[in-house]
């Protein structure tokens, strides 16, 4: 693991500085890093060296084709994506604050006006997204 982040840092160096592991899933990883161009926190998304190798970088490259395509006021924005050594990977804005798992899971209970306010953005993203065949 320790081999795949300074290899990470060392790919992207002239452009961004690695700071952290955010989290990540099956197919990738997101680290906080800072963009050293345009002097802001962003986040990058790599997907997983060892799926690249196995299953080939097809869908994470189409994921990448599609997040360039959306603009939604709920959905982040595409800023930039590439190939380094061999990782591949896509930046989007990093949003600092709290997730709404872990607010959710934090909070007893939402207001009732709250709760519609975040389910019409997410339901209005979902939509946007559908109708641009992603969901």
């Amino acid at each position: 693991m320790e081999d795949v982040i300074g290899r990470l840092k060392s790919a992207l160096a002239d452009r961004y500085t690695i700071e952290r592991e955010l989290g990540g899933g099956g197919m990738a990883t997101v680290y906080l890093a800072e963009d050293l161009k345009h002097h802001r926190h962003v986040a990058i998304k790599v997907l997983k060296p060892e799926l690249a190798a196995a299953l080939g970088p097809e869908r994470f490259l189409r994921e990448i084709e599609i997040a360039a395509q959306l603009n939604h006021p709920h959905i982040l924005p595409l800023l930039d994506s590439g190939e380094a050594d061999g990782f591949l990977y896509y930046v989007m804005p990093y949003v600092e604050g709290e997730s709404l798992r872990r607010r959710i899971k934090h909070e007893i209970q939402l207001s009732i006006e709250e709760a519609l306010r975040i389910t019409r953005q997410v339901a209005s993203a979902l939509e946007y997204a559908h109708r641009h065949h992603v969901i």
